[in-house]
């Protein structure tokens, strides 16, 4: 048989926070499969990338004080941990923002737009007059125009579920900046997915049974007829895709349009073939040729959150820029904790992946037991810790395990570690294992870990009732009994190995280690049609696995200690601790306002002449003209810091600063208070 040519991947995770359980989950699905396609002799490039691009890591990252690049480079250099964690083997991950990724999205543009699918139209969408921008949805609120919940975002309501166009809010505003929007015309670009050609195309990808689960095509089937819109219209067929967006923005540059950039969510995707390509020039591969290949299979495993960009965008694309549409898109549920609770750190039902690993939890526990849950349909799966510890504890250390620990022993002490010959009814037993292999390789390739686990269990069970049967543990105490011991324990190490053969895509750890344990190279499925035989040398037993404690269970689940909110005077944390001598540094004075007036090209400061007592007057430039009119100040005394040196300004040299008070929250808390002293202080006197 050919080997095959796989190219797969996972959903790229946004880069503006770590991985959560959904990753993890997606990630051991993908791996699993990839490692059962390499036990299988088949070529395997697996890679995944950080989604780098888009309005929110542009305003997380000017939060941290960092530039998206960085920002982007901190959250990548977490990744490692969780992957290596669980036993994840990407062959290269990668990120949006990278030159492949530029030059190959810029590429499928060109080549989409030469092909008649590009358009330009003029829209009207909410502009942030003081962040100078345009605002995506989720970056205005505004109260919800049916429940009329105060602070809901520019696309649905999270209080009724309402979902609604950005305009229909009540009283809306900027989430960046506080200020409200106001509507402004731009120029966008839209992927033409209403063409005649896309409709086609996509009705017969997504509908032949080939490249999406049937749950999947009858959902896509939807989008093709008529549907309700964000504003309560209703349109007929797939409408057309807004592929831009306006500077500032962190992304791609539209070719050939200044000021324009593409959405995330059409770069996303093309990542896919940057981080492969990236992989293949580091290799000396010419990618070129690798995707030309018409037997190479691509495959995409994705939450089914994602559904439309993958099944409809997406393949678009890649048609008609003239490139290979993708084989499969795999689709998966939902994680949820407690038959159905949707999982919350706060309340105690969040699984952290970190956590998990923090309590010294084995991770190839939760790759069985995820697997054990995994059907290869679009369904949501279950993490019910009462359950996951009887899985562990029962399939496989109470099933698996012990097959290996039950022999082991009495063939290192009693027969030089050899095994010995197979007889009638053990060679029946192996048969009955050996002839599930297909069905379970077959189980595998399905991304049917469950049934998968479902056949390996059974097989797990006739060999323990093979094991009872025979009771190695009173054979060694019979005398004349040692073949019979030999051959049993034979029967059992033999039985283990093919049990180790069909788990190891689950359990990649375990495996290396029974590897050892048994003095075999790396094992493959074709390996499940030969044994070891008689004569062949195992090396000494380690056991493999723990138990799961309840106790790990019950920390895992732990409730965080709640938040206390911190109280900020004025909006803002107290500054550092300083000495009495780093206040001394600072000379306060009392300063009479003698001319107030205001400056001439600036519609924030005041001219103010002051006299601090040194027999002259001093100019100070303030901030302080949308609270105050200059003869509301003048003859007034006031605080200044007399020791400033002097700032070379556009309007002039200010000589110091007069203090002011205000909110952090500058928005919602609107107002500046400049210091008056009481009655009775004169110019020139020190504040100490």
């Amino acid at each position: 048989m050919t080997a095959r040519k796989l190219f797969v991947t996972t959903a790229l995770p946004y880069a503006n926070g770590n991985f959560h359980i959904g990753h993890i989950m997606e990630y051991i699905q993908a791996d699993t499969w990839v490692r059962a396609q390499r036990m299988q002799g088949n070529a395997v490039n697996f890679v995944g990338a950080d989604d780098a691009h888009g309005a929110p890591i542009m305003i997380a990252a000017e939060k941290a004080g960092k530039t998206p690049q960085q920002f982007v480079a901190d959250i990548a250099a977490g990744r490692k941990q969780y992957l290596d964690g669980f036993h994840i083997a990407f062959d290269n991950w990668h990120n949006t923002d990278a030159p492949e990724n530029h030059v190959l999205a810029q590429q499928i543009y060109r080549d989409l737009k030469a092909a008649g699918f590009i358009e330009t139209r003029t829209i009207e969408q909410f502009f942030d007059t003081e962040k100078n921008m345009f605002l995506p949805d989720r970056f205005i609120k505004g109260e919800c125009p049916r429940c009329h919940a105060k602070d809901q975002y520019g696309d649905n309501c999270e209080v009724c579920s309402a979902v609604y166009a950005p305009t229909d809010l009540i009283n809306p505003y900027s989430a960046l900046s506080g200020a409200k929007p106001v509507l402004k015309s731009s120029e966008h670009f839209f992927f033409k997915l209403s063409d005649p050609r896309c409709v086609e195309f996509l009705t017969e990808w997504t509908q032949d049974g080939q490249h999406v689960q049937p749950e999947v095509a009858n959902k896509i089937k939807e989008w093709f007829g008529v549907r309700t819109n964000p504003d309560g219209t209703t349109s007929e067929g797939l409408g057309d895709w807004d592929i831009s967006r306006d500077a500032p923005y962190f992304g791609i540059e539209i070719p050939d349009a200044p000021g324009k950039y593409f959405y995330v969510w059409l770069d996303a995707p093309v990542g896919y073939l940057a981080s492969l390509k990236n992989l293949l020039d580091r290799r000396g591969e010419d990618y070129e040729a690798y995707m030309a290949d018409p037997t190479l299979e691509q495959y995409h495993f994705i939450g089914k959150d994602i559904i439309t960009f993958h099944t409809l965008f997406w393949p678009a694309m890649l048609k008609f820029s003239g490139r290979k549409t993708p084989t499969k898109i795999c689709v998966h549920g939902f994680m949820t904790v407690n038959n159905g609770e949707k999982m919350s750190k706060s309340r105690g039902t969040g699984l952290d992946p970190l956590k998990y690993l923090g309590l010294q939890m084995n991770p190839e526990w939760l790759r069985y037991y995820l697997g054990a849950k995994l059907n290869g349909k679009n369904e949501d799966i279950d993490f019910n810790p009462d359950d996951f510890m009887a899985r562990v504890n029962s399939d496989l250390i109470g099933k698996y395990v012990n097959i290996a620990s039950r022999a082991a022993g009495f063939i290192a002490k009693r027969f030089d570690g050899k095994l010995g010959t197979v007889s009638e009814d053990g060679q029946a037993l192996l048969a009955q294992l050996r002839g599930q292999s297909e069905a379970v390789v077959q189980a595998f390739e399905n991304r049917d870990t469950a049934r998968a686990v479902r056949e390996i269990m059974q097989l797990c069970d006739r060999v323990n009732e093979y094991v009872d049967a025979n009771k190695p543990w009173e054979l060694a105490k019979q005398e004349g009994m040692d073949a019979r011991l030999q051959d049993v324990c034979t029967t059992c190490i033999e039985a283990f190995r093919l049990l180790t053969i069909y788990l190891k895509p689950i359990l990649p750890a375990v495996a290396e280690q029974v590897e050892g344990f048994l003095n075999v190279a790396p094992l493959q499925f074709a390996d499940a049609q030969n044994l070891l035989g008689a004569g062949h040398a195992i090396g000494l037993y380690k056991h493999l696995m723990q138990r799961v404690d309840v106790k790990q269970l019950e920390a895992l689940f732990e409730a965080p200690e709640p938040v206390v909110e911190k109280v900020l005077p004025g909006g803002e944390e107290i500054a550092e601790t300083i000495g009495i001598d780093d206040f001394a540094k600072v000379d306060l004075r009392i300063a009479k306002i003698v001319e107030c007036k205001p400056v001439e090209g600036s519609t924030k400061l005041l001219q103010l002449t002051l006299d601090v007592g040194e027999g002259k007057t001093r100019n100070v430039f303030s901030g302080i003209s949308s609270m105050y009119q200059p003869e509301q100040l003048q003859g007034k005394l006031t605080v200044m810091v007399a020791n400033l040196a002097p700032r070379k300004m556009k309007f002039g040299i200010s000589e110091g600063m007069v203090l002011a008070a205000s909110h952090a929250d500058e928005k919602s808390n609107p107002g500046i208070y400049v210091l008056e002293p009481f009655p009775g202080a004169t110019p020139g006197m020190r504040i100490h």
